[in-house]
C-alpha cells in the first residue's frame, strides 16, 4: 500500500470522528507534504492574520515529486470555529474548488520535490469580502482532504489594548504570563457585550492552545476591560532553541558535524534541561522559521532536504508521558513526526526530522498520551521573564447580524511585562 493511500484510510477515519463536533479542525499535512508556509504581510510563515482586502500566499512541497494536481476550498466561521451561514456567493468573489496551477519542481536538490504556490487573491478567487475565520483546505484528484489551515481577515474599527504582567497568584508568580487587555468600539456602538463581543487569545501564534469565551469585566462608555488573572494566564515557557541549516554543507553554531548519506544529516549539539536553570535570554522568532539556502539562488525549488538530528540530555519521563519537539514548522502540530524517544545508553532523548534548509525555532514540551501538552514544563521550565508574542482578537454580531465579524486586533509582547 503506497503512502497517499495508507494517509487516506486514517484520514477518512480522523475525519469521521470530528464530523459530530460540528466545529472546524485543522487537519495536518501528511509526511508526504512538507514545508507548509502561509503568509499574510509577513516575512515570516506564520499564522495569516490580514486585513480585508490584503492577500494571503500558502505555500509547500511534495516530496513523491511526482506533479500531482492539487485543489483548494475556502470556508467562512464564525468565532467559535462552527460554520457560518453565508453563502459561498457573500464571502467570495469569484470561486473555489479549482485547481492550484503554480508548480515548480526543485531542482539540483538530493532530494526532489514538487513545490506548490497558492495566492489569494488570484484569477479564479477575485476576492475574500467578509472578515471572520476562515479555513483553506486542499485536495488531491481523488477529492481526497490533504490538509488545512486556519486563517483571519479583520476590519480595524475597534481599538485592542493589550498589557502583559506577571500572575498575582504567588504559586505562578515566577512561571506564567497573564494577558490583559480592553476593547473599545469606537463609532460602533457595542451593544449586549457579554453575548455578542467575543474574544481569543493565544500565544506565539499557536492557535492550537488559545483561550477562548472570556466575558468583559468592567465597562466605560462603549469600552470594555478583560482584567482577569489565571483565567488569561499563559505558561510563560522558555526561549526557543533554534538551528540554521541554509549552508548544508558546512556546521554552524547549533550543529555539530554533518554527514552526507542518501540526503545530508545533521547532528545538532544535545540540549539540556533549563527547567532548573537560572532564565537567560536568547533572542529568537518566537516559534517561526524561514526557508534559505546559500547552494542556490531560489530558496524555494533550491533548497535540500536535511535530516536534522536532535538530542536531549533528560531522564527517561514515566511511561505516561511523552516528549515532543514544538514550533510553527509543522504548525504546531504533535504527532508522529515530532516524538523524541528515549536512548538508554546515552540516556538521552533523540529525533531525527527531515527539514527543508533554513532557520527554525524550536522548544520541548511533555505531553500525556492523548499528546495534550502538560505543565509546568519539567525540561524547558516556565519563566515569566520569556519574551513571548500575544494577541488578541475581538470578533463582535451586531443585532440582527448572521455571523460574527472579526472588527480588532491587538497584539503585546512579554518583553514589556509589568507586576
Amino acid at each position: 500500500m503506497n503512502s497517499k493511500i495508507a494517509y487516506s484510510l486514517a484520514l477518512s477515519i480522523l475525519l469521521s470522528a470530528l464530523a459530530f463536533a460540528q466545529v472546524a479542525h485543522e487537519i495536518p499535512a501528511p509526511p508526504y507534504i512538507k514545508t507548509v508556509e502561509f503568509r499574510g504581510g509577513t516575512d515570516l510563515a506564520q499564522l495569516p492574520i490580514v486585513e480585508l482586502g490584503q492577500p494571503i500566499s500558502l505555500s509547500f512541497d511534495d516530496i513523491i515529486a511526482d506533479e500531482t494536481s492539487y485543489f483548494y476550498k475556502i470556508e467562512h466561521f464564525n468565532a467559535d470555529w462552527t460554520p457560518s451561514v453565508l453563502a459561498k456567493g457573500e464571502y467570495m468573489d469569484g470561486i473555489d474548488n479549482v485547481r492550484i496551477f503554480d508548480i515548480a519542481n526543485s531542482f539540483t536538490t538530493l532530494q526532489p520535490y514538487s513545490h506548490y504556490t497558492l495566492n489569494i487573491p488570484n484569477s479564479k478567487t477575485r476576492a475574500l469580502k467578509q472578515t471572520g475565520n476562515y479555513l483553506v483546505s486542499i485536495y488531491d484528484r481523488e477529492g481526497e482532504l490533504i490538509f488545512s489551515r486556519k486563517f483571519m481577515i479583520y476590519s480595524p474599527l475597534f481599538a485592542v489594548g493589550v498589557e502583559i504582567k506577571r500572575s498575582r497568584d504567588f504559586e505562578y508568580i515566577n512561571h506564567k504570563q497573564v494577558v490583559r487587555f480592553f476593547v473599545e468600539g469606537g463609532e460602533t456602538l457595542i451593544v449586549n457585550p457579554h453575548t455578542a463581543l467575543k474574544t481569543v487569545i493565544f500565544q506565539n501564534n499557536d492557535l492550537k492552545r488559545a483561550i477562548t469565551d472570556l466575558k468583559p469585566q468592567y465597562s466605560l462608555g462603549n469600552t470594555f476591560d478583560y482584567r482577569y488573572d489565571q483565567e488569561s494566564a499563559f505558561w510563560g515557557g522558555n526561549e526557543f532553541f533554534n538551528f540554521d541549516s541554509k549552508d548544508v554543507r558546512n556546521a554552524t553554531a547549533a550543529i555539530s558535524h554533518i554527514e552526507l548519506k542518501n540526503l545530508h544529516h545533521h547532528y545538532l549539539f544535545t540540549n539540556i534541561t533549563r527547567a532548573y536553570e537560572k532564565y537567560t535570554f536568547n533572542p529568537d522568532v518566537n516559534g517561526n522559521f524561514t526557508i534559505t539556502t546559500l547552494q542556490g539562488d531560489n530558496p524555494l525549488l533550491e533548497s535540500e532536504y536535511a535530516w536534522a538530528h536532535i538530542s536531549l540530555d533528560h531522564i527517561q519521563l514515566d511511561s505516561d508521558k511523552e516528549v515532543h519537539i514544538y514550533g510553527n514548522f509543522n504548525n504546531y502540530d504533535l504527532d508522529e513526526t515530532t516524538l523524541m524517544t528515549f536512548n538508554p545508553e546515552k540516556q538521552q532523548y533523540e529525533l531525527a526530522f527531515l527539514a527543508k534548509q533554513g532557520f527554525y525555532n524550536y522548544r520541548f514540551v511533555v505531553t500525556d498520551l492523548d499528546r495534550n501538552i502538560v505543565g509546568p514544563n519539567v525540561i524547558d521550565g516556565d519563566f515569566w521573564q520569556t519574551e513571548n508574542d500575544y494577541t488578541v482578537l475581538a470578533y463582535y454580531r451586531a443585532p440582527g447580524a448572521r455571523f460574527d465579524a472579526l472588527l480588532g486586533v491587538g497584539m503585546g509582547n512579554s518583553a514589556r511585562i509589568t507586576n
